[in-house]
């Protein structure tokens, strides 16, 4: 199907809205002097870990536990994410170290 070009534009116009709306929505609601509500404060704590673990089972969804190479491959890039971030204390150089990790592992050492 081929979109027309005010079909493109309204598809750009509307996503640029939505990204300045999720971008600009804080700021509005939680003016920096005004102290935000404690489920605010509580979902900010309790989320990033919790879309850790969901990242962790959607990498796993798919495993081939019972046939080689067993999940080595996964199992190792998780510990060296976990490692790195016990290490480091850094979310993005623990994630970029366990993808590459990863990648080098599943097309070079159990290919």
């Amino acid at each position: 199907m081929q979109l027309t070009s005010w079909q493109t534009l309204a598809i750009i116009l509307a996503v640029a809205a939505g990204t300045q709306l999720t971008r600009w929505l804080p700021f509005l609601l939680f003016p920096e002097k005004k102290q935000p509500p404690a489920w605010v404060t509580d979902l900010g704590k309790l989320l990033p870990p919790a879309m850790m673990g969901l990242l962790v089972v959607y990498c796993l969804r798919n495993v081939t536990w019972l046939s080689a190479p067993h999940g080595a491959p996964e199992l190792i890039a998780i510990a060296a994410v976990a490692l790195l971030h016990w290490w480091k204390g850094n979310v993005l150089l623990s994630i970029a170290g366990g993808t590459v990790l990863y990648m080098v592992l599943v097309q070079a050492v159990f290919a």
